[in-house]
């Protein structure tokens, strides 16, 4: 099985523009102890096996295909075939590292089968060349065999298809400041893919105004030691905190049901849902690029206006991942990203709110800024869209009245607490000098009067 540690993910979802959120939740079980499993593993074993993985891991790098099936039992016939079309599907996907590390063996019991075998727990850690400042770190279970002295991976315990690279061949495409990697899809859909991510990201970093290429700064990259080097973005061409590097990594599966597989979700969550954002909020600036994650289906059903706002907006969340906190309420993060994405297209509230229009066309006008509740499936249908558009006015209204910059400080101020009780009302003291209860009021009389 593999896992992930808790994550928070976006969702971006209505009538004809969805771009998805949501929490991804992967917790790590363990099966019943068997021979193998337990503690007591000579140390001699616990060397073999880290060097198995070794050599393992530099073939993959190598490209040494092989060295790279001389790792894998060759008794195992099922697996050793799986391995060799993996092998094979990650030709294409430009990888600056590519690790397995052997965090302890037991907790879990090994595959069944002849030969000595140990329970393996490792973590596989990469990194994109060009886009991963910190390496993708994965958990995986693997059980390792040792035939005639020499060790082997002959099984892993973990769902299929969770990589993109296990779903089929990967076609990889390069834009100017965006990767797209898909698999069962022609490369002229993921090159059109790549110039709307192209597009996104100066847009993203307009907005952002630190830590992109749209105000000034330059494009960080992997020198020829294959690191990644340091953006350096905003005015003056001065990173800041949570500067980003200016780049996305974006995937497109072969369907809804293997987008729901690399998210280890069900496939009724993500059927209308145009994109998802994965990546972990709050981090430290070295977390790995987040990864957005298009639905074919959902994404292909779009215009071209709507395919662009789904991109600026997914990349409007990698951009400000970094400042984005548990204190950040969803409407704040969730309405800037649509702040971001609507930002110079001329779309009316009108336009870009019609469920909210409608609401308040009936008399049903919102009392107060939506709740986390809110972003959800459940509840009255149009309830998710009239939230994601109730943020969005909210932020536009900042952007309005105190000027972007305000609105980016004020963004900053909210992920820069540690703690969701009282971060809003006092970033907003700070920053735009109006109480919480002052500005809710504005808000809603900005509503009724952009949509009234």
């Amino acid at each position: 099985m593999r896992c992930r540690a808790p994550r928070r993910a976006y969702r971006r979802a209505a009538a004809w523009l969805a771009a998805g959120l949501l929490t991804l939740q992967a917790l790590c079980g363990c099966g019943a102890l068997g021979p193998g499993s337990g503690p007591g593993v000579p140390d001699g074993d616990r060397k073999a096996v880290r060097a198995l993985l070794d050599r393992w891991s530099a073939a993959l790098r190598d490209r040494d295909e092989r060295a790279f099936l001389a790792a894998v039992d060759p008794a195992a016939e099922g697996y050793r075939a799986e391995q060799r079309r993996v092998f094979a599907n990650l030709a294409a996907v430009p990888l600056a590292t590519w690790e397995y590390r052997l965090v302890r063996t037991g907790g879990f019991a090994p595959a069944q089968g002849d030969g000595r075998r140990l329970a393996a727990e490792t973590e596989l850690r990469y990194r994109l060349a060009g886009y991963d400042a910190a390496p993708v770190v994965t958990k995986a279970r693997l059980t390792v065999v040792e035939r005639d002295g020499r060790w082997y991976v002959t099984a892993e315990d973990a769902p299929r298809g969770r990589q993109l690279w296990q779903q089929g061949p990967v076609t990889a495409v390069r834009g100017e400041r965006s990767l797209v990697l898909g698999v069962g899809q022609d490369r002229a859909r993921l090159e059109a893919l790549a110039a709307a991510a192209d597009r996104a990201v100066p847009a993203v970093a307009a907005a952002w105004r630190d830590g992109g290429p749209g105000e000034g700064g330059e494009d960080g990259g992997d020198g020829e030691d294959g690191k990644s080097g340091k953006g350096r973005g905003g005015k003056g061409g001065k990173a800041g905190p949570g500067a980003w590097p200016g780049r996305v990594v974006v995937q497109m599966p072969a369907s809804v049901e293997r987008m729901a597989a690399l998210l280890d979700s069900p496939v009724s969550n993500y059927r209308g849902i145009a994109a998802v954002t994965t990546g972990e909020v709050g981090g430290s600036g070295e977390a790995p690029a987040d990864r957005i994650i298009v639905n074919p289906e959902a994404y292909g059903a779009l215009g071209s206006f709507g395919r662009q706002v789904v991109l600026t907006h997914e990349t409007a969340h990698v951009a400000t991942r970094a400042l984005t906190s548990a204190a950040t309420p969803l409407w704040l993060s969730e309405g800037f990203a649509d702040w971001t994405a609507y930002r110079g297209t001329g779309r009316t509230a009108r336009q870009a709110a019609p469920e909210l229009a409608r609401a308040v066309a009936a008399g049903k006008a919102p009392r107060g800024l939506p709740t986390d509740a809110d972003f959800g499936f459940a509840g009255e249908s149009g309830r998710l869209a009239r939230a994601y558009e109730e943020g969005w006015l909210a932020c536009r209204m900042i952007a309005e009245r105190w000027g972007e910059e305000k609105l980016v400080a004020f963004y900053r101020g909210v992920g820069g607490r540690e703690r969701r009780s009282g971060a809003v009302g006092a970033e907003l003291r700070r920053v735009l000098g109006i109480s919480q209860v002052e500005f809710t009021a504005e808000w809603r009389a900005y509503v009724e009067r952009e949509l009234g």
